[in-house]
């Protein structure tokens, strides 16, 4: 039960004060719900054919001691006039009333739920609003304690061990766990919030704070008021509290952190404000304003989360030397693939992440030159080819672009996408390419994409037919595996690393491999390339030659263990369940669980316990990815 009396008093007066509310003609009016049969979106629902939500409004209260969201959200909706119902996403939501915009009763039915088993995660259920003529609907909910979206941290799980932090994690279909409305990436929608906190901690979120809607009550609560005009994929709302403070990097950007992590953040992702230029340079302009990172605590599930005006950010990438900031120009570069052309179903994942993968490389080729580029995009080779063989091979479904959701292998969404690009910009000419590209974010800018969609305008814009049959669109997109004609891009940098790699596989000695000056990728390249079968006294070599157990980069202790891991090298076994303990990557840790598993009875019982006392400590999204990998035994 929720302990609601002593905080509904404390939050009465602010209830009696209307909301913020965007102005309606300040907004840009939502793109239509693409309805070919492509578009459609098997993780809804919602039937927006009918009618569909253009605009959210939240006035919400975070529940730090009850681990609760609760308040309302006020829908616009748009329908046609005989149109009656409204269906939403509801994932645990407890609904308590709902009214039309005049406060008038509206009846409701939560309907059944399916499961979606790619994702490891329910659907939730189908929360069906009569409407009849109402064309605005409120709600009044309360999220659960286990609401997928968000993760609850106690102070002791802070760089400041004082204060409680809080953030979500929509994508893909996860913010119907705090929001109840349409969460799919096809309808667009316009947002404005008040969020209220407890005295002493900020809120961000992916919209413009109002400078003029802060409000401070005086009875241990303030509020915060955040707009954003621009509609918007549902998942791209976001929202974290804790002790937060700023650091301006340029004219229209910054990062929020912790204090005690802010000073190494702002050093570490100084070059934002460059690489924003070099983007609008490339293909157009910023089209949202300011660009903001948040540092978050280490449980933070992804590398990072292109929240519009608030990308989200792990500290995993926090090595002193910017070598990783490679994941700040990917999720800048969502700016314009993703958030401002979103595919319209998860089908179409990779036209968000392939896009970005290419765009984020000539980010870095404009700012730190060619071989920089080809160094992460020869590593990321590699990574697709080791994802096209766990698959597989070249034949297997899970490897083509266009699929079913949630099922493509590994992350070949990002890396045979981007290699796509690649080879269409080597057949047509960079020029061309770039000119095409640069039109395209345009004319689709705040809509829906999917594949089909991308085939006609490459034909009408790009490709002579000549050139389409050449380069062979259909097959890179519909068809499994890695055509032949894929571009590879070879890295000066990573072949000197193999001429290392190659002597230290022959039997050379560890303490011959200089690592002097070695940034992350050359790291990987080394560490991925050692032949997996090695006795312990070997592997002890070259833990202690290299300091690979206690690393202070998290990309090269991940790497690390799952080579030891392969060998059962149990020296490895503690410093692997404290890395495991305190981060929460999921690129970093996925690995290190799947090879465990892979060990039988040895690996499982490490597996199980390692994860028993971290659990706690991981997003829901990590926890489920975990618990899957444990249920393949």
């Amino acid at each position: 039960m929720i302990r609601k009396a002593t905080l509904a008093l404390s939050v009465a007066a602010i209830a009696m004060v209307p909301a913020l509310s965007a102005h309606a003609q300040d907004r840009q009016a939502p793109a239509p719900v693409l309805t070919t049969p492509e578009a459609q979106d098997a993780w809804t629902y919602a039937e927006p054919a009918e009618a569909r939500v253009s605009h959210v409004s939240l006035d919400l209260v975070t529940d730090f001691d009850n681990r609760r969201i609760y308040g309302t959200a006020t829908l616009d909706i748009t329908a046609g006039d005989d149109a009656d119902t409204l269906v939403l996403d509801d994932a645990g939501l407890q609904i308590g009333t709902v009214t039309d915009g005049e406060g008038n009763p509206l009846s409701y039915e939560l309907g059944a739920a399916k499961n979606v088993d790619a994702m490891g995660e329910a659907l939730g259920r189908p929360l069906t609003i009569a409407i009849g003529d109402a064309r605005q609907v409120r709600i009044d909910y309360v999220s659960a304690p286990d609401a997928s979206a968000l993760q609850w941290l106690p102070p002791e799980a802070t760089a400041g061990g004082e204060k409680p932090f809080l953030f979500s994690q929509g994508q893909p279909i996860s913010n119907r766990s705090w929001i109840p409305t349409q969460d799919s990436p096809g309808i667009r929608q316009s947002w404005d919030a008040r969020i209220t906190v407890p005295e002493g901690l900020v809120p961000v979120m992916s919209g413009v704070r109002q400078a003029g809607d802060m409000h401070e009550w005086g009875n241990g609560w303030t509020s915060y008021g955040f707009v954003m005009d621009n509609p918007v994929p549902p998942y791209l709302i976001a929202l974290a509290v804790g002790d937060l403070t700023h650091r301006d990097l340029g004219p229209r950007s910054g990062v929020w952190a912790e204090p005690s992590m802010v000073d190494a953040a702002a050093e570490e992702f100084g070059d934002v404000e460059a690489m924003i230029d070099a983007a609008e340079d490339l293909y157009g302009p910023y089209r949202w304003g300011r660009y903001d990172m948040l540092l978050l605590p280490p449980s933070f599930p992804y590398g990072g989360m292109e929240n519009p005006v608030m990308t989200f950010l792990t500290p995993t990438l926090l090595t002193g030397d910017r070598s990783n900031t490679d994941v700040v120009a990917h999720e800048l570069a969502h700016s314009w693939s993703g958030n401002l052309v979103t595919n319209a179903s998860w089908r179409d994942s990779w036209l968000n992440e392939g896009f970005t993968t290419y765009f984020e490389n000539r980010i870095m080729e404009s700012l730190y030159g060619a071989e920089r580029a080809a160094m992460y995009a020869d590593l990321d080779w590699g990574a697709m080819i080791a994802d096209i063989d766990d698959a597989g091979g070249m034949d297997a479904p899970s490897t083509r672009l266009h699929g079913e959701p949630g099922e493509t292998a590994g992350q070949l969404d990002y890396f045979k996408g981007s290699t796509f690009l690649r080879t269409v910009e080597k057949a047509v000419g960079r020029d061309r390419f770039d000119a095409w590209l640069r039109s395209y974010f345009d004319r689709f800018a705040f809509q829906p994409q999917t594949s089909a969609g991308l085939i006609a305008d490459m034909r009408a814009n790009l490709l002579t037919d000549a050139e389409f049959a050449a380069i062979g669109v259909e097959d890179w997109i519909y068809g499994p595996g890695l055509p032949g004609n894929a571009v590879h891009p070879e890295s000066e940098t990573l072949k000197a690393v193999d001429a290392q790699l190659a002597a230290f596989n022959a039997g050379g000695p560890a303490s011959a491999v200089d690592t002097e000056g070695w940034a992350t990728q050359q790291w990987l390249r080394f560490l991925r390339g050692i032949d997996r079968t090695q006795d312990a006294a070997r592997l002890a070599e070259l833990d202690n030659a290299l300091t690979l157990s206690n690393s202070g980069n998290a990309y090269v202790q991940s790497a690390w263990f799952e080579l030891a891991i392969a060998n059962r090298y149990e020296p490895a076994v503690p410093a692997m369940r404290a890395f495991l303990d305190n981060v929460g990557r999921m690129l970093l840790i996925r690995p290190i669980y799947a090879g465990l598993v892979e060990q039988g009875d040895w690996g499982m019982e490490i597996a199980r316990s390692a994860f028993a006392q971290s659990r706690s400590g991981y997003h829901p999204i990590a926890a489920n990815m975990v618990e899957g990998i444990l249920a393949s035994e």
